[in-house]
This record gives structure tokens, sequence and C-alpha cells, in this order.
């Protein structure tokens, strides 16, 4: 494979005149690492709107704190579930490359005066991984999902999901057409970013999905359409379903009283 030089802007770059773009672009992608991804539910006891409203202001701020140390190594988001679940306060959406980190950050906030008074009533472990489905009649469908990207859109809807043995027995073409429909239909709802990662012998279920949007009844008009479609028959499970809304950790703190 030969190289040539270029000058630009006074500097020489190196290019790869044998290697087609769009094989480089592969290669590249090829090489980027997965990622790990968590989403862990706190519920708040009773016994900690007993305490005394100074000593609440320190543990806040300290779990605040504990919290904010890990952002260089993981990409987090948090959201409020106060008054919308009777079992969840506050969720931790976390992306990350190690679970070392998972695990010393969680270790940490168990350790903090705040996390004594906490509950974990639901967590889910997940890995990105390329979908094997892909919309052929959409170029822009075609993407690596190894990298979350997560918006800023003001709710976000998660939950696990687990397909029927019979699903896999199907020949990948069947699969294919069903989940064609699928993706027919999710295009219908531009205001809707999905973001499907996988559990495969890493937690209970086998999938963990996350809808991104700011109109919570688009996303209700497209779960009730995707209920037709004929994938929906090898659904096994697809709860429990947890409505959050995006808010800095702080404020969702606050709101545990």
């Amino acid at each position: 494979m030969s190289t040539e030089t270029e000058q630009a802007g006074g500097r020489p770059t190196l290019r790869l005149a044998d290697k087609a773009p769009r094989e480089t672009e592969q290669t590249d992608k090829a090489k980027l690492p997965r990622q790990f991804v968590t989403f862990t539910f706190y519920k708040a006891r009773a016994d900690w709107r007993a305490l005394d409203p100074s000593a609440k202001l320190d543990a806040k701020r300290e779990f605040v704190e504990v919290f904010d140390s890990y952002r260089r190594g993981l990409l987090m988001h948090t959201y409020s579930i106060v008054g919308l679940r009777s079992n969840v306060d506050f969720m931790l959406w976390r992306i990350g490359y190690s679970l070392d980190p998972f695990q010393e950050m969680s270790a940490r906030l168990n350790a903090t005066a705040l996390g004594r008074h906490l509950d974990v009533t639901q967590s889910f472990l997940s890995m990105t991984k390329r979908s094997m489905y892909i919309d052929k009649d959409n170029p822009e469908h075609v993407e690596d999902r190894l990298h979350i990207v997560p918006g800023q859109s003001k709710y976000l809807f998660v939950y696990p999901f687990v397909k029927t043995r019979e699903w896999y027995a199907l020949p990948v073409e069947q699969r294919q057409e069903m989940m064609d429909e699928h993706i027919r239909v999710g295009t219908k709802y531009r205001s809707v970013k999905l973001h499907t990662t996988y559990s495969f012998g890493l937690d209970d279920q086998e999938f963990v999905v996350a809808f991104e949007t700011d109109y919570p009844s688009d996303f209700l008009d497209l779960v009730q359409e995707l209920r037709e479609a004929k994938a929906s028959r090898y659904t096994l499970r697809d709860t429990p379903m947890f409505t959050c809304r995006l808010l800095p950790l702080a404020e969702c703190l606050d709101e545990l009283g």
C-alpha cells in the first residue's frame, strides 16, 4: 500500500492513497471499544425524611461531590422519578469502558451519609453492540451503536427486554422481515431517540432499551403501534417500565423531601 504526503496549511499530512475512505472508516470503527452501561434506580427510606435539615443538606452535598468526582471516567446523566413510581426516586445512567469505576463509584456512594439511607430497588447492566438488523432502505440507520451519545431530551423511558426462545429459532431472513416492519414504525416518530444495549449473560434480561424524547405522547403512541407489529408476538418480558425526567443530581436529591 502506497502513501503520499500533502501540504495542508504548511504542514505535511499523511494520506493513504490506495485505501478507500469507506474501508478506512470501517477499519477504524472495528477498533472502537464497546461500552458498559448501567441504569441504577434509588429509593430513599422513610428515615431520611426524619433527619435534621442541616444534616440532610451536608449529606446531599457529599453525595453530589462523590458523584461528580467520576465524571472524567464515566459519561453520566441523572433523572428524577419522584411521584412517577412508588418504588423509585431517582436514577443514575452511567456509561464507561470498564466495570471497575462503576463498582468503585457505587461503593463510595454507599459509604456516604445519604447512601446509608438509600436502597437500590432496580439495576440494569448491559453493553453496546452492533445490531444485526439493519434498515437497508435508510442509510442513516447504518450505525455501529458501539458508542452511546445521550441527548438532552427532557424524558427518558427505560425498560428491560426479553425475547422468547421461539424468536431465535426463526430463520434470520424471517426475523429481518419482521424487524424491517419494526424499524418502519420507529422512523415515523422522529422525536424519539432509541438506545439499545445488550445484556446476554451479564444480567437477567437480554436487552435494555432507553428512549429519549421531549414528548411523552409520541413515545406512548410509538409503543402502542409497535404492539401491533408481528415481532411483538415474540416478546417474553418488557417490564418494569420507568418514566424518568432529566434533572441535575442536586435537584433530584432535593425532591427526596
